[in-house]
């Protein structure tokens, strides 16, 4: 269920832990590379608002992805990003 903290929406609080979650199950390693640039660009401005938001309201902030390309393609741009492999497929 989704929560708002700082007026931004998150997939989950993980209670306990000061802890919000940003799921991400875009099958990304089908794409070509030209939409995986894109859809990293369009990742990244939301995840960057979510981790401010996070961060301003003393909470830790971390990004599941379903695939570990898609988790290296966040990390090549945000080193350091806490993500998560999931292995959540849509």
């Amino acid at each position: 269920m989704d929560v708002v903290v700082g007026g931004e929406r998150f997939d989950a609080l993980q209670v306990g832990v000061r802890v919000l979650w940003e799921i991400k199950t875009h099958q990304f390693d089908t794409y070509n590379a030209y939409v995986q640039g894109r859809e990293i660009e369009k990742e990244l401005k939301q995840i960057r608002k979510e981790r401010d938001a996070a961060t301003k309201c003393g909470y830790d902030f971390v990004v599941g992805v379903s695939t570990q390309a898609h988790k290296n393609a966040l990390l090549e741009e945000i080193p350091s990003l806490n993500v998560v492999v999931t292995g959540c497929m849509r």
